[in-house]
């Protein structure tokens, strides 16, 4: 009898799931996760050559690079926000990856040249990381 109860429950569960506006399970986030995960994508390997790289520059140039990098990091943010949902940015179909944003905006050719790129750039940073590591072993 408790089998028939936990498999009914279980049903039950499956079937009540909330769903967004466009058939997906709802997500379920807050601010903690998504500055959890804005963190982890921003404080990359890079950050930890960034104190040197400032220290070559110097005290005006260094800064001067930094904010002129956030900036750049901020628009390109906020371009790819406003590319979330087409063609309407509020109540448009989602784009869960950038692959169907570039999809959505560019179409045919260009989407391919895009997956292109992005394959290339995978390889050229899986190598880098590949030198990277080895050269730290030694």
């Amino acid at each position: 009898m408790a089998d028939r109860v936990e498999i009914y429950n279980v049903e039950k569960a499956m079937t009540e799931v909330e769903l967004d506006d466009d058939g997906r399970p709802k997500r379920t986030g807050s601010m903690w996760t998504v500055s959890a995960h804005i963190i982890t994508a921003v404080v990359g390997s890079g950050i930890l050559s960034l104190s040197w790289a400032l220290a070559q520059l110097g005290w005006i140039a260094g800064v001067g690079i930094l904010l002129s990098f956030s900036s750049i990091t901020f628009y390109t943010s906020t371009i790819l926000a406003d590319c979330y949902r087409y063609p309407n940015t509020s109540s448009g179909n989602r784009n869960y990856t950038y692959m169907d944003a570039v999809k959505s905006y560019l179409g045919g050719a260009k989407y391919k040249a895009c997956g292109f790129a992005q394959y290339i750039n995978l390889s050229g940073l899986a190598v880098g990381y590949t030198i990277t590591t080895s050269l730290s072993m030694v």
